[in-house]
């Protein structure tokens, strides 16, 4: 299975509204879920940001487990995250930001193949809870929303 492959299932994924998928190929497994915790994607009200600073600690991070699923976006890989499109670029997405549902709001690196995290619905980015170039872990809180 070569990472062009996986790239097409990964964009397959993030275009329908699958929960997970699954393929086997020359005694390789691919398997994708899209939500650690398996909740379905619920309705939000969008209200207003109230204005706060970044927060990238890791206890900040660790608080997120107890948030809602839909008020939290989680990294669907492990891999390098990229808050902008290219250096020197504006960032994806801002605090205080509303964005729309299919809305790129960062990109993991891994394996050397670019993919694109996008939002599960509309909403207003509370917080960004990574710094781009770090790491992430699969499951790992990105953003919050307010």
């Amino acid at each position: 299975m070569d990472p062009q492959q996986i790239k097409a299932f990964i964009d397959a994924m993030a275009s329908s509204d699958l929960a997970e998928m699954e393929f086997s190929q020359d005694g390789w497994t691919l398997r994708l879920v899209r939500r650690a915790n398996g909740t379905p994607a619920t309705a939000t009200r969008v209200e207003p940001a109230r204005p706060r600073p970044a927060i990238t600690t890791a206890a900040a991070q660790r608080d997120e487990a107890s948030r809602p699923a839909e008020s939290v976006l989680r990294a669907p890989l492990y891999g390098v995250v990229h808050l902008q499109p290219s250096p020197g670029e504006p960032p994806f997405v801002a605090p205080g930001l509303a964005v729309k549902a299919g809305q790129t709001l960062c990109v993991i690196e891994a394996m050397k193949v670019f993919n694109e995290v996008r939002a599960e619905h509309d909403g207003v980015v509370d917080t960004v809870l990574v710094a781009s170039g770090q790491e992430v872990e699969t499951g790992q809180p990105l953003v919050r929303f307010a």
